[in-house]
């Protein structure tokens, strides 16, 4: 078994990462041209795209800068393989972004997600990480589906 590693996404890795946004219910797969393209065109500092690989991708993370902000950074995607849940990935993916963007001296992190039962589990996740949870606003995504905001101070 290869050892994990987290890298930057590339071209070829779209198909799997389509894969896992479709199996985590993140958001239609679709429309991953669209939000990849900036990414592509070398916009690498405002779009980062990373994946956790171990004998294949099994996790993506997307985060952007906050416009208008100083040092405040959105992670908009982080999706992983049910098959892998429970085993870390997600654990260290954050980790990885948090350092690294620690490093360049950003200030706050924020988390949207789901208010839904499906998201319990994710929301966990940014809980046990030591996230607050700072917002909710009711009804964002659809009817019956808020939005959740976790905020950490880096």
């Amino acid at each position: 078994m290869t050892a994990p590693s987290i890298r930057p996404m590339q071209r070829g890795d779209l198909d799997r990462v389509g894969y896992l946004v479709d199996a985590t219910d993140m958001f239609p797969s679709e429309m991953l041209p669209e939000m990849t393209a900036p990414y592509f065109e070398g916009d690498t500092n405002a779009h980062r795209w990373i994946v956790y690989e171990q004998s294949g991708v099994s996790a993506v993370a997307y985060y952007v800068p906050e416009q208008l902000t100083d040092g405040t950074w959105n992670l908009l995607l982080i999706a992983v393989d049910p098959d892998q849940h429970g085993a870390g990935v997600g654990t260290a993916l954050m980790r990885h972004v948090e350092t690294e963007l620690a490093q360049e001296g950003v200030r706050i992190l924020l988390v949207e997600t789901s208010g839904t039962s499906t998201f319990e589990r994710t929301r966990g996740l940014y809980d046990m990480l030591g996230y607050d949870r700072e917002a909710r606003i009711r009804d964002y995504y659809e009817a019956g589906d808020d939005k959740v905001i976790f905020r950490k101070a880096l």
